[in-house]
């Protein structure tokens, strides 16, 4: 039987009739034939929507004109799944309440038009029509709106935060039902029967003056700009992701002559700040990246009048694009809403007028995290066999110092002698071949890929790597220039899937060929040390090798990166793999462990575990997966390639090299 679950673009009509072409190839079907569908399916498509709308303003009518109350049951179409939302629709009709859906009151003349742009990223459909509806609802006495959300989804995090701003900006209630796999309804009658009391007693108020102030703008909505004196005046807080890459993107930025200042270390009062001000199930890096940024505001350190915070965009799916969003919230409500938000993204979808990519800046960054990339893969390659204790993270020490001059001022006194990009990758890669090592076979090496944060920040993994080479293991950890090139790399399945634009296709494609330069020295110097450092694995081959089990499509999160990262170290001969991720991050769950099964069963030797990280996780659950997978390392045959260094491929492979 086959199984077709295409990737298809429905807002690129013509790419999406010869998609349908080559999906439906072994059926006859024609791409003319696919256009005719089209035609058919989308004019019988705005036929349903125009049917809803006028059933919803007939509704409307009848609600006015018998004094009745109605409801817009706001939600994912897998809402109105009777085995999803427990039967809350009769409940609610049950209780002499009409029910309405968002589409439905969407097309109401005394709708309004939803001021944007909103504080958070309007990036999903189905939200972005629950935005409109809410603001439909706020300006009809006769509604009220309650969203189903799900335990644990992020995204409605974002997206609720969001629809309890619009209606509160026009003095209306929001009521949320989180739905999960329990049944009882208990609950969910106490907060509807609290709704509708709260709507009688507001009844007996005038509405007028909220009718009056419609054009009052959705609270928050207004961005402070980063402005041309306030690069030259004010210190610019970065929360802390990877210390390695960051302690080095810090003098790269203050080149061009932005005061960055990164935030080292996250303490359990910046957790707890940032579980305070965001929404708890918002994904954990969003609660440590804001509660970071808010708790050094509040500490006194800083003065909020002339300090500015960065973050950065992914610009895609997931919801890491909506964390400036989150962040401007969490300063609002700490007191701090005059502090701009200086949100970075390759995509420009924020604008400031005191930041501009510059030619200078975009190349001493991009530098910074490739030597940041080999610096941190050549601690953690020598670390664990250091013949003198410390004397590889002293020898570390020195090259954070030399590589942060140089960044910063174009030159190192600490080096000594004349600083060059590809002087410095040979230097640095020579030293740490020359420490000294004890003579000892090499350790079960034991990979960490994952959320991008979570992986890199020893805050927020508790530490992982430490734990690792504690338990007598050698740890490898994938970069984080493959994160930044991942989407460049989709580039081209973009194209011939979803019908992309030629001239993005074309922008990337050259991106990806700079960039790629600017690893070419750190391959070469690499290769030279006869199989002691591990050369980093090609991103197209990567992708291709992904792709037999895990669809390119999957871009949410580290989407296929992740699984082609897992397969990589196997590869490489990293048999053994921890997958660290946050609680509620969904795409990367599905690309990381929901990939395990397959991974299994092309290579027999596999050793993988997923390990979750979030406020209220068990810190010894932890440790005891990441224990077990180390036992079962310590215990299992050494690869004969294990004491050379030279790459393994494991068997039971069945995919391109």
């Amino acid at each position: 039987m086959r199984f077709l679950n295409p990737f298809l673009n429905l807002a690129n009509r013509p790419s999406l009739a010869r998609r349908l072409a080559e999906v439906f190839a072994d059926d006859g079907v024609t791409e003319a034939e696919a256009a005719a569908a089209l035609e058919l399916g989308f004019a019988e498509d705005a036929k349903v929507k125009a049917d809803i709308r006028a059933e919803g303003a007939r509704a409307i009518e009848h609600l006015r004109a018998t004094g009745t109350r109605g409801i817009v049951l706001a939600g994912r179409p897998y809402h109105v799944d009777p085995e999803v939302n427990h039967g809350i629709p009769e409940l609610i009709t049950g209780l002499g309440t009409a029910v309405l859906t968002e589409a439905s009151v969407l097309g109401l003349p005394e709708g309004g038009e939803l001021d944007r742009p909103l504080r958070v990223r309007d990036q999903w459909a189905y939200h972005s029509r629950t935005y409109a509806a809410a603001d439909v609802v706020a300006r009809h006495p006769e509604l009220q709106l309650v969203q189903l959300t799900s335990f644990g989804c992020g995204l409605d995090a974002i997206a609720s935060d969001q629809v309890a701003e619009i209606l509160r900006a026009h003095d209306d209630v929001y009521t949320a039902l989180k739905i999960d796999e329990a049944s009882g309804l208990g609950a969910a009658r106490i907060r509807l029967r609290s709704l509708a009391a709260a709507t009688r007693e507001r009844a007996a108020r005038a509405r007028c003056q909220a009718a009056a102030d419609d054009e009052r703008p959705v609270k928050g909505t207004s961005r402070v700009p980063f402005t041309r004196a306030m690069r030259r005046e004010h210190t610019i807080l970065a929360a802390q992701m990877s210390p390695v890459h960051f302690r080095l993107l810090e003098p790269a930025l203050r080149r061009s002559g932005y005061r960055v200042e990164v935030l080292e270390k996250v303490s359990a009062r910046d957790v707890d700040t940032g579980l305070t001000f965001v929404n708890n199930d918002a994904c954990y890096p969003a609660v440590m990246v804001v509660g970071q940024l808010v708790e050094a505001l509040a500490s006194g350190r800083y003065d909020p009048d002339g300090t500015s915070v960065l973050i950065t965009q992914t610009g895609g799916m997931c919801r890491a694009t909506n964390y400036a969003g989150l962040l401007r919230k969490g300063l609002r409500d700490a007191g701090y809403a005059q502090v701009p938000v200086l949100a970075l993204s390759t995509n420009g979808i924020e604008k400031n007028p005191g930041f501009s990519w510059t030619p200078s800046l975009v190349h001493h960054l991009i530098q910074a995290v490739v030597l940041g990339d080999l610096l941190h893969g050549c601690l953690l390659r020598v670390r664990p066999y250091e013949a003198e204790p410390g004397a590889a993270t002293r020898l570390y020490e020195r090259w954070d110092v030399i590589l942060r001059e140089y960044l910063e001022r174009g030159r190192s006194a600490a080096f000594g002698r004349r600083a060059g990009y590809r002087r410095l990758i040979r230097a640095l890669v020579s030293e740490f071949d020359a420490l000294p090592l004890r003579p000892e076979p090499r350790r079960p090496r034991v990979g960490v890929v994952g959320e991008i944060l979570v992986k890199l920040h020893p805050d927020a993994n508790n530490h992982l790597v430490d734990v690792i080479e504690e338990q007598g293991c050698e740890a490898v950890v994938p970069g984080l220039t493959d994160f930044l090139l991942n989407g460049m790399y989709s580039t081209e399945w973009n194209y011939a899937n979803l019908g992309t634009d030629k001239y993005s296709r074309w922008i990337k494609k050259t991106l990806r060929r700079v960039l790629e330069a600017y690893r070419r020295p750190v391959r070469r110097a690499l290769a030279r040390t006869g199989g002691r450092f591990s050369v980093p694995g090609d991103l197209a081959t990567m992708a291709r090798r992904a792709s037999t089990i895990a669809s390119l499509g999957n871009q949410a999160g580290e989407g296929w990166l992740l699984t082609a990262e897992i397969l990589d170290l196997l590869h490489d001969g990293v048999p053994n793999v921890v997958c660290a991720q946050p609680f509620a991050c969904l795409p990367n769950h599905i690309t990381g462990k929901g990939m395990f099964g397959e991974i299994r069963r092309r290579y027999p030797e596999a050793n993988i575990t997923v390990v979750e990280y979030d406020p209220g996780a068990s810190e010894v659950n932890q440790l005891n997966r990441i224990t077990l997978l180390i036992a079962a390392a310590l215990t299992a045959p050494a690869p004969a390639a294990e004491a050379s260094g030279a790459p393994l491929v494991l068997s039971g492979s069945s995919e391109p090299s």
